[in-house]
Protein backbone atom coordinates (compact mmCIF):
# COMPACT_ATOMS: atom_id res chain seq x y z
CA UNK A 1 0.00 0.00 0.00
CA UNK A 2 2.68 2.24 1.29
CA UNK A 3 4.47 1.77 -2.62
CA UNK A 4 0.95 2.35 -4.26
CA UNK A 5 0.47 5.72 -2.38
CA UNK A 6 4.39 6.97 -3.00
CA UNK A 7 3.74 5.77 -6.91
CA UNK A 8 0.79 8.12 -7.12
CA UNK A 9 1.91 10.57 -5.05
CA UNK A 10 5.53 10.76 -7.64
CA UNK A 11 2.89 10.81 -10.33
CA UNK A 12 1.35 13.91 -9.00
CA UNK A 13 4.48 15.72 -8.37
CA UNK A 14 5.42 15.44 -12.33
CA UNK A 15 2.09 16.49 -13.17
CA UNK A 16 2.00 19.33 -11.23
CA UNK A 17 5.47 20.24 -12.29
CA UNK A 18 4.37 19.90 -15.66
CA UNK A 19 1.42 21.98 -15.33
CA UNK A 20 3.04 25.03 -14.27
CA UNK A 21 4.49 25.17 -17.92
CA UNK A 22 1.41 23.88 -19.86
CA UNK A 23 -1.80 24.65 -17.90
CA UNK A 24 -1.73 28.47 -17.90
CA UNK A 25 -0.22 28.21 -21.64
CA UNK A 26 -3.57 26.25 -23.18
CA UNK A 27 -5.81 28.86 -21.44
CA UNK A 28 -3.74 31.67 -23.01
CA UNK A 29 -3.17 30.72 -26.10
CA UNK A 30 -7.26 29.84 -26.30
CA UNK A 31 -8.12 33.18 -25.19
CA UNK A 32 -5.42 35.28 -27.20
CA UNK A 33 -7.17 33.74 -30.40
CA UNK A 34 -10.67 34.68 -29.14
CA UNK A 35 -9.68 38.13 -27.92
CA UNK A 36 -7.58 38.93 -30.99
CA UNK A 37 -9.81 37.83 -33.71
CA UNK A 38 -12.64 40.12 -32.07
CA UNK A 39 -10.59 42.98 -31.95
CA UNK A 40 -9.39 42.29 -35.73
CA UNK A 41 -12.96 41.79 -36.62
CA UNK A 42 -13.84 45.50 -35.14
CA UNK A 43 -11.05 47.21 -36.98
CA UNK A 44 -12.25 45.95 -39.74
CA UNK A 45 -16.07 46.32 -39.12
CA UNK A 46 -18.48 49.02 -38.44
CA UNK A 47 -19.14 50.48 -35.60
CA UNK A 48 -22.24 49.56 -33.75
CA UNK A 49 -21.98 51.21 -30.14
CA UNK A 50 -23.63 53.96 -30.69
CA UNK A 51 -27.09 51.60 -30.51
CA UNK A 52 -26.35 50.21 -27.22
CA UNK A 53 -24.15 53.01 -25.76
CA UNK A 54 -26.81 53.17 -22.97
CA UNK A 55 -26.73 50.02 -21.98
CA UNK A 56 -22.88 50.24 -21.00
CA UNK A 57 -21.82 50.63 -17.02
CA UNK A 58 -20.82 53.95 -15.84
CA UNK A 59 -18.20 55.58 -17.42
CA UNK A 60 -18.85 53.92 -20.46
CA UNK A 61 -22.07 54.67 -20.61
CA UNK A 62 -21.09 58.61 -21.18
CA UNK A 63 -17.91 58.32 -23.43
CA UNK A 64 -18.29 58.57 -27.01
CA UNK A 65 -19.15 55.66 -28.72
CA UNK A 66 -16.08 56.71 -31.28
CA UNK A 67 -13.60 56.47 -28.05
CA UNK A 68 -15.24 52.89 -26.79
CA UNK A 69 -15.02 51.32 -29.74
CA UNK A 70 -11.26 52.37 -30.32
CA UNK A 71 -10.34 51.12 -26.55
CA UNK A 72 -12.13 48.17 -26.97
CA UNK A 73 -10.86 47.41 -30.35
CA UNK A 74 -6.98 47.81 -29.16
CA UNK A 75 -8.01 46.44 -25.71
CA UNK A 76 -8.54 42.86 -27.48
CA UNK A 77 -6.04 43.10 -30.02
CA UNK A 78 -3.11 44.18 -28.19
CA UNK A 79 -4.04 42.04 -24.92
CA UNK A 80 -5.05 39.33 -26.65
CA UNK A 81 -0.93 39.30 -28.47
CA UNK A 82 0.36 40.21 -24.42
CA UNK A 83 -1.76 36.85 -23.40
CA UNK A 84 -0.15 35.09 -26.45
CA UNK A 85 3.12 35.51 -25.22
CA UNK A 86 2.92 35.47 -21.71
CA UNK A 87 3.47 39.43 -21.47
CA UNK A 88 2.60 41.55 -18.33
CA UNK A 89 0.18 38.65 -18.08
CA UNK A 90 -2.12 39.66 -15.18
CA UNK A 91 -2.69 43.43 -16.29
CA UNK A 92 -3.55 41.60 -19.89
CA UNK A 93 -6.19 39.39 -18.05
CA UNK A 94 -7.81 41.64 -15.75
CA UNK A 95 -8.11 44.29 -18.46
CA UNK A 96 -9.65 41.79 -20.59
CA UNK A 97 -12.50 40.74 -17.69
CA UNK A 98 -13.51 43.90 -17.35
CA UNK A 99 -14.03 44.29 -20.81
CA UNK A 100 -15.76 41.02 -20.52
CA UNK A 101 -18.03 42.16 -17.85
CA UNK A 102 -18.73 45.37 -19.78
CA UNK A 103 -19.31 43.77 -22.61
CA UNK A 104 -21.68 41.07 -20.57
CA UNK A 105 -23.47 44.11 -18.85
CA UNK A 106 -24.13 45.91 -22.15
CA UNK A 107 -25.20 42.86 -24.82
CA UNK A 108 -25.14 39.19 -22.95
CA UNK A 109 -26.86 40.22 -20.36
CA UNK A 110 -30.95 39.80 -20.10
CA UNK A 111 -32.73 43.11 -20.35
CA UNK A 112 -35.11 41.82 -17.33
CA UNK A 113 -35.17 39.03 -14.71
CA UNK A 114 -37.48 38.42 -11.63
CA UNK A 115 -35.84 35.44 -10.91
CA UNK A 116 -32.66 33.34 -10.49
CA UNK A 117 -34.28 30.81 -12.62
CA UNK A 118 -35.20 33.46 -15.27
CA UNK A 119 -31.51 34.76 -14.94
CA UNK A 120 -30.18 30.76 -15.13
CA UNK A 121 -32.26 31.00 -18.81
CA UNK A 122 -29.47 33.31 -20.05
CA UNK A 123 -26.94 30.94 -19.63
CA UNK A 124 -27.22 30.21 -22.90
CA UNK A 125 -25.06 30.05 -25.86
CA UNK A 126 -27.80 31.70 -28.11
CA UNK A 127 -30.16 34.50 -27.06
CA UNK A 128 -33.47 33.38 -27.28
CA UNK A 129 -34.74 36.64 -25.55
CA UNK A 130 -33.02 35.85 -21.45
CA UNK A 131 -29.62 37.02 -22.70
CA UNK A 132 -27.02 34.76 -23.61
CA UNK A 133 -23.74 35.40 -20.70
CA UNK A 134 -22.29 31.46 -20.78
CA UNK A 135 -19.41 32.39 -23.52
CA UNK A 136 -18.22 35.32 -21.69
CA UNK A 137 -18.73 34.09 -18.51
CA UNK A 138 -16.48 30.96 -19.80
CA UNK A 139 -13.78 33.42 -20.92
CA UNK A 140 -14.03 35.22 -17.35
CA UNK A 141 -13.23 32.47 -15.27
CA UNK A 142 -10.43 31.14 -17.54
CA UNK A 143 -9.06 35.21 -17.20
CA UNK A 144 -9.58 34.70 -13.46
CA UNK A 145 -7.65 32.02 -13.32
CA UNK A 146 -4.45 33.61 -15.35
CA UNK A 147 -4.94 36.68 -12.96
CA UNK A 148 -4.75 34.52 -9.48
CA UNK A 149 -1.94 31.99 -10.97
CA UNK A 150 -0.01 34.09 -13.58
CA UNK A 151 1.46 33.22 -17.06
CA UNK A 152 3.13 30.34 -16.18
CA UNK A 153 6.46 28.83 -16.91
CA UNK A 154 6.62 29.00 -20.16
CA UNK A 155 6.13 32.68 -20.76
CA UNK A 156 8.03 36.24 -20.98
CA UNK A 157 6.46 37.17 -17.88
CA UNK A 158 8.89 33.79 -16.32
CA UNK A 159 12.01 34.99 -18.05
CA UNK A 160 11.55 38.94 -17.05
CA UNK A 161 11.48 37.38 -13.56
CA UNK A 162 14.24 35.33 -14.31
CA UNK A 163 15.88 38.09 -15.10
CA UNK A 164 15.73 39.89 -11.25
CA UNK A 165 15.41 36.82 -9.43
CA UNK A 166 17.44 33.72 -11.27
CA UNK A 167 15.60 31.17 -8.89
CA UNK A 168 12.30 31.96 -9.82
CA UNK A 169 12.72 29.95 -13.14
CA UNK A 170 12.56 26.50 -12.54
CA UNK A 171 14.18 23.84 -14.76
CA UNK A 172 11.81 21.48 -17.13
CA UNK A 173 9.95 19.11 -15.62
CA UNK A 174 11.66 15.68 -15.55
CA UNK A 175 11.53 13.42 -19.10
CA UNK A 176 8.90 10.84 -16.89
CA UNK A 177 6.49 14.45 -17.12
CA UNK A 178 6.75 15.34 -20.64
CA UNK A 179 6.25 11.73 -21.39
CA UNK A 180 3.39 11.28 -19.25
CA UNK A 181 2.15 14.18 -21.19
CA UNK A 182 1.95 12.29 -24.55
CA UNK A 183 -0.25 9.61 -23.11
CA UNK A 184 -2.46 11.79 -21.51
CA UNK A 185 -2.89 14.25 -24.48
CA UNK A 186 -2.50 11.64 -26.91
CA UNK A 187 -6.06 9.22 -25.66
CA UNK A 188 -8.30 12.09 -25.58
CA UNK A 189 -6.71 13.38 -29.18
CA UNK A 190 -6.74 10.02 -30.83
CA UNK A 191 -10.70 10.23 -30.38
CA UNK A 192 -10.79 13.42 -32.79
CA UNK A 193 -7.38 13.33 -34.65
CA UNK A 194 -6.45 9.61 -35.08
CA UNK A 195 -3.21 10.37 -36.46
CA UNK A 196 -2.06 13.14 -34.48
CA UNK A 197 -2.97 11.37 -31.23
CA UNK A 198 -1.05 8.31 -31.56
CA UNK A 199 1.63 10.35 -32.87
CA UNK A 200 1.97 11.93 -29.53
CA UNK A 201 1.35 8.34 -27.77
CA UNK A 202 4.21 7.24 -29.31
CA UNK A 203 6.26 10.17 -28.33
CA UNK A 204 4.68 9.89 -24.67
CA UNK A 205 5.87 5.95 -25.10
CA UNK A 206 9.15 6.47 -26.52
CA UNK A 207 10.14 9.70 -24.03
CA UNK A 208 8.82 7.18 -20.75
CA UNK A 209 11.43 4.45 -22.08
CA UNK A 210 14.19 5.88 -23.09
CA UNK A 211 14.37 7.98 -20.07
CA UNK A 212 14.19 4.73 -18.13
CA UNK A 213 16.94 3.13 -20.25
CA UNK A 214 19.02 6.31 -19.40
CA UNK A 215 18.47 6.29 -15.49
CA UNK A 216 19.37 2.50 -15.61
Amino acid sequence: MDRLINTWRALVERLEGLGEWLAPLFLRVLLAWEFFEAGHAKLHGDNWFASIQGDFPFPFNVMPAELSWAMATWAEALFGIALLLGLFTRFAAFSLLVLTFVAVAAVHWPADWASLAELARGYAISDNGFGNYKLPLIYAVMLIALLLRGAGKLSLDALLAARVDPGTLKPWADPYAWGLAGLVFGLPFALLMPGFGLCLIGIGVITLLATRLIQH
